[in-house]
């Protein structure tokens, strides 16, 4: 809707530029000529000017010149001039010997060669309207553009006022858990960290290896609770601080664990994960027992989808390994640190 909003004004605008034109065409002849005749002399170069301007810009040079008919486009050209200029000064001629002149006028050379001279030049200002055509529109889709941001800003602006208010409820809800159930208020802390991640984080293109691993430890704790027995968790780090990676890169692993590596009923479930930075390089391994009743998609999409984004980010300087048997399941990355 927008778009045809566009259009009706760069239209509306070429109909202004036009209607200048003509009047003043118009007053030019009015005081010599009178108004019948400098009527019908401004209607009759008004339309030749637009027969040309509108044949060339519109029809010749873009299926023509622009397609490589150069030769072609020389030749339609010509024939435009000559023919469109022929047609007007007869037209003219014939209007004015049969309703305005005392004495029939005869048609000589020097008007066809004036004729064919104000078609070329009419020709040569086609360029310059074509130019102009083109300086509009583009900027009337650079305010569009703006206009978007704009209001996407605000959308923005609009959907963050409801995770800052949910954050401010669980602050609360935080402080009254401390004092009856810490434990409660706890894990309501770290869901809050967890949100605060996805609306703060998760965007970005890099975050620190810190908060990325602050991220996957909210979720464990989170998951943990959901499981009835005790759950064996290992999780070894050893790593540089300051080291920055995309976000949301390893929490794959993590949550197919949970998905599909844990057993409920079984209080021997263990998982083995580790982070090492060494030599430029993040080394993460995740291990897992697989319960007795697994699917058979084990790993499911994410693994595939996992390893589609890392060919994006990494082209082929990354390493991912899938080992999947009957009674474990191990999953290893190596890509490169910021």
């Amino acid at each position: 809707m927008n778009l045809l909003k566009g259009r009706a004004t760069i239209v509306q605008l070429q109909l202004l530029v036009w209607i200048a034109v003509y009047f003043i065409i118009f007053f030019s002849l009015l005081p010599e000529d009178g108004f019948p005749q400098a009527a019908s002399f401004t209607t009759i170069s008004v339309a030749f000017y637009i027969l040309v301007i509108y044949g060339n810009i519109k029809f010749l040079y873009p299926y023509l010149y622009e397609k490589g008919y150069k030769v072609q486009y020389v030749i339609c050209v010509i024939i435009l001039l000559v023919g469109g200029g022929l047609a007007r000064g007869s037209l003219i001629m014939f209007i004015y010997n049969t309703f305005f002149a005392k004495k029939p006028e005869v048609w000589t050379f020097g008007m066809t060669l004036n004729f064919v001279i104000a078609g070329f030049l009419t020709y040569l200002l086609s360029f310059i309207f074509r130019i102009a055509i083109a300086y509009f529109s583009l900027k009337q889709q650079a305010e569009k553009i703006l206009a978007q941001k704009s209001q996407a800003e605000l959308n923005l602006l609009k959907s963050q006022v409801q995770p800052h208010f949910l954050f401010n409820t669980l602050n609360n809800i935080y402080y009254e858990a401390y004092r009856e159930a810490p434990r409660t208020a706890a894990l309501i802390e770290r869901l809050s960290d967890i949100m605060r991640y996805f609306v703060d984080e998760s965007p970005k293109d890099e975050v620190s290896l810190q908060t990325e691993i602050q991220f996957l430890e909210n979720y464990i704790a989170l998951e943990k609770i959901r499981i009835r027995h005790e759950t064996e968790i290992n999780f070894v780090k050893d790593y540089n601080a300051e080291a920055r990676i995309p976000p949301m890169l390893l929490m794959t692993f993590v949550e197919n664990i949970f998905k599909h590596g844990i057993d409920k009923s079984s209080s021997e479930n263990k998982i083995d994960i580790s982070l090492i930075h060494q030599d430029g390089y993040l080394l993460f391994q995740t291990y897992n027992k697989k319960p007795q009743q697994a699917q058979e998609t084990t790993h499911g999409f994410g693994i595939e989808n996992l390893r589609k984004r890392l060919i994006l980010l990494y082209g082929e300087a990354f390493e991912l390994n899938i080992d999947c048997t009957e009674k474990q399941f191990t999953a290893f990355l190596k890509v490169p640190l910021s």
